[in-house]
């Protein structure tokens, strides 16, 4: 696997269309688009201008930005749908045809020989009007692998810039992406595409394993967003990517605007970003247990493998609960400029565990104890030193 290959084909304007709650106006679509292409994605995908006359108008108008990412539509394989994406500014077209025996029989009704043809007619039509092009199969996981690849060389052949692999139900597993992409790899020297649904939550391992065994391209879409669901999310792997190699996610994408993407698009669909995003959830730099808490205050690499700062973000150590421990005790007292020696930081700590065992705690109730203990102390000390004052 080369990072220096690796691309990101971001789907939000596509198949985050396809999610149940998502409706982009016009201008949310441009602003989703050039969020995007200030984090440093290299494609957008959007929908296919045969979708409807919004969609081609929306195409044309993002295509029309200047962006430095490149715009792409996805069409069906055909010559009627190529022909109208053709005009639209865009700088490739990704063309699908379902290749598994479920789409064939239910769906399109055509054979192997049909689609190859098909394929040929629509690619050499693109690549001679100077445009990108994309193959991909829908339904990877369940064709047969003799159709798959007759298909994938024979678009090979043809000169396509990348074949796609589709995991479109979500029923691959790593090991199956691994190999499937690896067999393919052996077979198709253009680039390789990997799309994945996350119906069975393996939708990032599974992009990973692609990358591994050859893949050059994933797609993905904010928050994983999509049919059913989703796909692979754009957090997801670029966490999972970060930390295969942290240095050159960092030069290659702009990670502190992370968050306000996350943020912008739950927002127009009407979610919360989960507790437990990649990345940007509330809870992804939040450190509770005790020992925990004592190993990041001296470590944060102990129980971090993604760096908060490099994301624009920060850690919070929780210690409003029975499981704290007197460090991060320690650490709370002297963010609020309290001197407590360790035996004393120890005591309140008891006292605070003694307290949260009895009721939901917060931080305020902490910071109480803290300064009343602190308080105490202090007056401690001055009636002592009153007290040992000759008269």
């Amino acid at each position: 696997m080369s990072l220096d290959r690796f691309a990101i084909i971001e789907s939000t304007l596509r198949e985050g269309e396809q999610f149940a709650n998502a409706f982009f106006s016009s201008d949310q679509k441009v602003e989703i688009a050039r969020l995007l292409d200030a984090f440093g994605v290299e494609y957008l995908e959007l929908t296919s201008p045969a979708a409807s006359p919004q969609s081609r108008a929306d195409l044309e108008r993002i295509a029309s930005l200047g962006l430095k990412t490149k715009i792409l539509t996805h069409v069906r394989c055909h010559m009627d749908d190529a022909k109208l994406a053709i005009d639209t500014g865009a700088d490739g077209i990704d063309v699908v045809f379902g290749t598994s025996s479920y789409l064939r029989e239910f769906s399109h009704g055509k054979d192997i020989p049909y689609i190859i043809d098909s394929a040929r007619q629509v690619i050499e039509f693109i690549k001679s009007q100077g445009l990108e092009v994309r193959f991909s199969s829908e339904d990877s996981f369940r064709s047969d692998l003799v159709d798959l690849l007759t298909i994938y060389r024979a678009v090979d052949k043809i000169g396509v810039n990348r074949v796609g692999i589709a995991d479109t139900v979500g029923v691959a597993n790593p090991r199956q992406v691994y190999d499937l992409v690896k067999t393919l790899r052996g077979v198709v020297h253009c680039d390789i595409e990997f799309h994945g649904h996350n119906d069975t939550g393996c939708a990032v391992a599974n992009a990973f394993c692609a990358l591994e065994a050859g893949a050059t391209h994933v797609d993905t879409s904010v928050l994983g967003i999509g049919e059913r669901n989703g796909i692979t999310s754009l957090g997801g792997l670029v966490a999972r990517m970060y930390a295969y190699d942290p240095a050159a996610v960092r030069a290659k994408y702009n990670l502190p605007l992370l968050r306000e993407i996350d943020n912008y698009v739950a927002s127009l669909v009407d979610v919360d970003v989960p507790f437990n995003n990649y990345i940007t959830g509330f809870t992804a730099f939040t450190h509770k247990a005790g020992i925990h808490a004592k190993a990041i205050l001296n470590n944060p690499s102990t129980y971090e493998i993604l760096d908060p700062a490099d994301f624009g973000l920060s850690r919070y150590i929780h210690v409003a609960h029975r499981l704290t421990g007197w460090n991060a005790i320690k650490e709370r007292a002297e963010q609020l400029q309290l001197n407590l020696d360790d035996d004393q930081v120890k005591h309140v700590t008891a006292q605070i565990k003694s307290l949260a065992d009895q009721k939901r705690i917060t931080l305020d109730d902490v910071d109480f104890l803290l300064r009343e203990y602190h308080s105490a102390q202090v007056d401690a000390a001055v009636i002592e030193g009153i007290e040992q004052t000759p008269a």
